[in-house]
């Protein structure tokens, strides 16, 4: 089979058509050119069958539960107690947050999400107390890449779907990776704070005050407790912890907070669905595309390549993030990880590297990639809610892309961190 797909393919993402019909027109024009009437039934066989997963049924689940939570006021309870733990620092609402974006990673696990519910809460916050405008948007963006990191994460069950990973191994080798980031954007933003004089917003609040907002927010914070307990005391799948997930965020939302009400559930029912086809059948269309992959022998052609270029698996290790940082500047995360897993995973693997390390190193790149220019998807979100230029928010994040690429490589070539949880509760 020729490569025309490929270049099909490319040639319709630089004419700006989008990724799913891209990567469903590449392979079929390529094979109704070619004549190859077999394989393209078996394109519309695989398309279906991509979609067709139980262990994708999470991706909807937690969605839902990340609009439940939202439309039931639970993210501002976050920012509120955020707030009352490090507000009263110099730089205090930018340090707020990125530490809201760590509790809200444990709610939604996508990055997109985190961007534009916490994004339409500090960035007009920020800008009002003396933040420029741009800062804003470029710490909203940046400190949202950690929620795809921190479970649950919809990236990561994707990978472990299409690569047949544990999704709880996976789930416990994020945790630290994005706890190292949070601190490491902190430090970096309490750095620029102090140089640039950014205000003190608050006063400290008490232990009292400190108390009362954690009291308003501990059911939200109790959901990731909920959802790790249960996977790892093997009450319940991945799958099924997703829509425990949901039905808690009702329940919590309807009758303990009571900030949401019946007759929202429609709307917030019908945005999940329309959120979770679009996901699916983009899911479908690029297992479609890695297959063609396979097929066509470009995976091999790829490996061999690499493997011409060096037999050290750490040069290789080297080469294969900087090609992710590049791929992730350009292509969307969960077409990443769905396209090159199939090609990059088993050449590691193959080399001695643990596959649920490999992972979240892929992870955690593509992960990056939604906040780096030029096609950052999250960047493009905080520039639509601040109403700020992309460039101009590109330039105030190299600090904290430093960070993140910084991580990158040190959970790379020290596998110990990320990899000591799951070795512990025997995933590795």
């Amino acid at each position: 089979m020729a490569l025309s797909y490929f270049w099909i393919f490319i040639f319709l993402m630089a004419a700006g058509m989008p990724i799913v019909f891209a990567l469903l027109i590449g392979p079929g024009l390529s094979l109704a050119f070619e004549g190859d009437q077999i394989f393209f039934k078996a394109l519309l066989s695989r398309l279906y069958s991509g979609m067709d997963s139980f262990p994708l049924m999470a991706l909807p689940f937690f969605m839902l539960a990340g609009q439940l939570m939202n439309s039931g006021g639970i993210t501002r309870s976050i920012v509120d107690f955020s707030q009352s733990i490090i507000g009263h620092v110099r730089g205090g609402l930018a340090q707020v947050n990125i530490l809201s974006s760590v509790l809200f990673a444990g709610l939604s696990g996508s990055a997109v999400a985190d961007t534009s519910a916490l994004g339409k809460i500090f960035i007009p916050a920020m800008e009002k107390s003396g933040y420029p405008r741009s800062f804003a948007a470029a710490i909203t963006a940046a400190s949202s890449v950690i929620g795809p990191i921190i479970p649950p994460s919809g990236i990561m069950i994707l990978y472990a779907f299409i690569m047949n990973v544990s999704v709880a191994g996976l789930f416990a080798a994020g945790l630290v990776p994005g706890l190292l980031m949070s601190v490491g954007l902190m430090i970096v933003t309490s750095f620029i704070a102090r140089r640039r004089n950014y205000p003190v917003v608050g006063r400290k609040a008490t232990w009292r005050e400190r108390g009362q907002s954690f009291h308003k927010t501990i059911l939200a914070l109790l959901t990731p407790v909920i959802l790790l307990g249960g996977i790892l005391a093997g009450i319940f799948t991945p799958t099924e912890a997703a829509a425990v997930a949901a039905f808690y965020a009702m329940f919590v939302t309807l009758f303990l907070t009571r900030k949401l009400r019946f007759k929202e559930l429609p709307s917030i029912f019908i945005e999940s669905a329309v959120q979770s086809g679009i996901i699916l059948l983009l899911v479908g269309a690029s297992v479609v595309f890695a297959w063609i992959i396979t097929v066509s022998g470009l995976a091999d052609m790829i490996a061999n390549g690499m493997m011409q270029t060096s037999d050290n698996v750490y040069i290789l290790l080297f080469l294969a993030n900087l090609f992710l940082l590049i791929v992730g500047m350009f292509l969307d995360a969960g077409p990443a990880i769905l396209i090159l897993g199939p090609v990059l995973g088993p050449l590691f693997v193959a080399m001695g590297i643990d596959p649920i390390h490999f992972a979240v190193v892929m992870c955690v790149n593509v992960t990056v990639g939604l906040a780096t220019p030029p096609m950052g998807l999250a960047l493009f979100v905080a520039a639509s809610v601040s109403k700020e230029r992309v460039e101009r928010i590109a330039r105030q994040m190299l600090p904290f892309l430093a960070v993140e690429i910084t991580l990158i490589f040190l959970i790379t070539f020290f596998p110990a961190l990320s990899m000591t949880l799951p070795r512990l509760l025997g995933f590795a």
